[in-house]
């Protein structure tokens, strides 16, 4: 008997271990006293309030305590969630880059606060705050699984400010709970914060997450419980207006433009979980301008939305479908249309609704309506965009979404074809995210509706991906019909049946300069449907790549591509150049390396040379990026991008060249100054984008912005224009 309890005990250890290491967790006291904001903790109630404490090192391990020590707490009254923050330090030697609102967290000094406030591990909002009192907010969806659910382009009103000490600095917070959404008598939110000492040069996070993870995954989280029951979320009328005075000048078509416009936004709560979002005459010319980027392939490159009104809940409207091959719906097909020339231009956008949010603690409802304006003049209709989600949470952490989308078209106007009068897509997707974040997957079918053609018109995918901490992959399969249309999504192509997969291989050497390295091999193929299955190209991609423990990075990739073109196809874009043939294949290889260095370092750098084939010659490329900062104020970079591209005669040889210098400047934490000049001659462009902001109050702002246009080869003028745009946030 003695022997059997011995073994039964033996084999229960690793439970009864784990089920003496309890979720942690800490109480956030209600007060009925006032609380002054000014980075001192100097209210005795700071005393008597629970901590979140004994952060776990991220970086340069994930398996031992934080060198240097951070403590988090947390009070609350009937409108406002009061955050207490103390993090010792090395010294006073912070790294601070800039004073500007929504600074990148990874290369400076700050922490961040994680709350999941419906406690469903799939949405959260982030509220971070840096040694200075900058602070940044985002909004986190998709289980912050990848970045690209990390947005933070969203804003709203709270109050930070942190004061530096000999070896630690507070920061004390106010957040009002209109901030967030949540449900009326809610005694408990999911949390978890990280941290970046850029002294020590660690990473920490108080809930432990593994090295393989993205630090913001909502799958690793604690609790902060309530001393009493929440009220209700009652979100503040926001109207935000503006006015805009235009001066511009198009040389192309010799128009001259001088207007003023006037337009808004509002924003009404509905219920504990749900935004209206209202916009009349929206005008995004404050917004900064994208990134010119060189296209050497066949497709469309999309380029991330940066207008406000489609940021809050975006994953409702934009996570359908696979990202790369068959996302239904991308907001940014809305305010732009192709002329007769068959050039993108802004087609006005007259109004729209958004509502998005939480119905309940499960479902989640997305609708968006918006009407653009008719241009006769470049044959242009006007159309309603219309979109209709519905998201429902099953199991710990995994989702069904369905969705509508229509794009109609208004009064039928006579220059347009009977073909294009209207877009419907309907889909249903199935999103997979285990309870330890391991495995990671989704499943869809869609199916597209236009006029006279109704049958097939299918789009259907998935994917399952596994994320351990010695090794990872996935493998994804995509089939989009040859008919399947949506005017309001990106899908680069149709009829492709198309494969992929990876697997990697992790290494955490536990001495030397190396943090980790992983190998990873990658493949792509691709068959043509409608071709009888045609094999049409593929990616072989074997890279490696190391993370040293200077936080420098280094890369070696060698890839083999096949193509085969069923239409002509000319690569450098160059006036008069001869097309490759249709109904021709070619193989071909190029090897790179990559290196990017400390980041921490006042100035650091990126280089990634590469060399091979290309169709059928050759290509040299490289990319570079070098940044000088003088913190906290200046930040000056430049960006280059060269490819030489050689193709036997009769093709084209060119050189293809991207250079994009910025200069960014932040006199204070309201004044700021941005300056990007991009050259590309293979869009023809030399540009001029120069914008000053003026934050006067709370979300408020004046905006002077300069852009100026030239052509690369004459030097003449495209297209001018100056703004001074005035917009304020009126809470009622």
């Amino acid at each position: 008997m003695t022997k059997l309890r011995f073994v039964l005990a033996a084999l229960l250890f690793p439970f009864l271990f784990f089920a003496q290491s309890p979720k942690k967790s800490f109480i956030v006291k209600h007060i009925d006293q006032p609380i002054t904001v000014d980075g001192v903790l100097g209210e005795s109630v700071w005393e008597t309030a629970d901590s979140a404490h004994d952060f776990q090192q991220n970086f340069p391990s994930d398996s031992i305590l934080a060198i240097q020590k951070t403590e988090i707490k947390m009070l609350f009254d009937d409108t406002t969630l009061y955050i207490g923050i103390r993090q010792d330090a090395a010294g006073k030697d912070y790294l601070t880059p800039s004073l500007r609102r929504d600074y990148r967290a990874g290369n400076s000094d700050n922490i961040s606060l994680l709350f999941d406030t419906f406690n469903d591990g799939t949405n959260a909002f982030l509220f971070g705050i840096n040694p200075l009192g900058v602070r940044r907010e985002a909004l986190i969806s998709g289980g912050g699984n990848d970045i690209s659910g990390f947005v933070t382009s969203w804003d709203v009103k709270w109050r930070g400010e942190s004061k530096i000490h000999d070896n630690y600095y507070i920061s004390e917070l106010a957040i009002p709970l209109t901030s967030f959404k949540f449900r009326e008598g809610e005694t408990k939110w999911r949390f978890n914060s990280y941290r970046f000492d850029m002294q020590t040069n660690e990473r920490s996070t108080w809930i432990r997450i593994p090295q393989n993870q993205f630090i913001v995954s909502l799958a690793f989280m604690g609790d902060m419980v309530f001393e009493k029951p929440l009220g209700k979320s009652r979100t503040p009328l926001a109207i935000i207006p503006y006015v805009n005075g235009i001066s511009g000048r198009d040389f192309e078509n010799d128009i001259t433009e001088n207007n003023v416009k006037v337009g808004g936004d509002a924003k009404i709560a509905i219920g504990n979980g749900m935004n209206l979002d209202i916009t009349l005459n929206p005008d995004f010319s404050q917004v900064e301008v994208d990134n010119f980027i060189t296209n050497l392939t066949r497709f469309e490159v999309s380029l991330p939305e940066r207008r406000q009104f489609f940021i809050d809940n975006n994953d409702l409207f934009g996570n359908f479908g696979g990202r790369r091959d068959a996302n239904p719906f991308f907001s940014r097909r809305i305010g732009i249309a192709r002329d007769t020339a068959d050039n993108s231009i802004e087609n006005r956008i007259i109004g729209g609704v958004r509502l998005s949010g939480k119905l309940n603690n499960n479902l989640r409802l997305g609708f968006l309506n918006i009407q653009t304006e008719e241009d006769t003049a470049n044959e242009i209709a006007s159309n309603n965009n219309m979109m209709f989600s519905l998201q429902q949470k099953v199991f710990s952490r995994s989702n069904i979404g369905m969705f509508f989308i229509n794009r109609q078209s208004f009064n039928a106007p006579e220059f347009l074809d009977e073909s294009e009068e209207y877009n419907r897509v309907v889909g249903i997707d199935y999103n997979l995210s285990s309870a330890n974040n391991v495995w990671q997957g989704k499943m869809y079918g869609h199916k597209s509706f236009q006029p006279g053609d109704k049958t097939g018109n299918f789009s259907v995918g998935g994917n399952l991906g596994f994320n351990k901490r010695n090794y990872g992959g996935f493998i994804d399969a995509v089939y989009i019909d040859e008919e399947f249309k949506s005017d309001l999504g990106f899908i680069p192509r149709t009829d492709i049946f198309k494969t992929a997969g990876a697997f990697n291989k992790n290494f955490w050497p536990t001495k030397g300069i190396i943090n980790n390295h992983m190998v990873e091999l990658f493949t792509l193929l691709t068959w043509r449907p409608n071709l009888d299955y045609k094999y049409a190209d593929h990616l072989i991609n074997l890279s490696w790549r190391a993370e040293l423990n200077n936080t420098a990075e280094l890369q070696a990739r060698v890839r083999n591509q096949y193509i085969f073109l069923t239409d002509d196809f000319e690569p450098t874009g160059k006036d008069g150049a001869i097309d490759l043939p249709a109904n021709t294949d070619y193989s071909f290889s190029e090897f790179e390396v990559e290196f990017r260095s400390d980041r921490r370092k006042s100035f650091f750098f990126g280089l990634e040379p590469s060399i091979g084939e290309f169709f059928n010659g050759k290509k040299y490329s490289l990319e570079a990026d070098f940044n000088l900062r003088f913190q906290p104020k200046v930040n000056m970079s430049i960006a280059m991008n060269y490819d030489h591209v050689e193709l036997p005669a009769p093709y084209a040889t060119a050189d293809i060249l991207l250079i994009a210098p910025r200069v960014d400047i932040t006199f204070s934490k309201s004044v700021f100054w941005s300056t990007l000049v991009q050259y590309s001659n293979q869009r023809d462009n030399l540009g001029f984008n120069s914008r000053l902001q003026w934050r006067f109050a709370p979300l408020s702002d004046l905006f002077l912005v300069y852009n100026d246009n030239y052509f690369v080869n004459t030097f003449m003028p495209r297209n001018r224009s100056i703004n001074l745009k005035l917009t304020y946030w009126l809470n009622i």
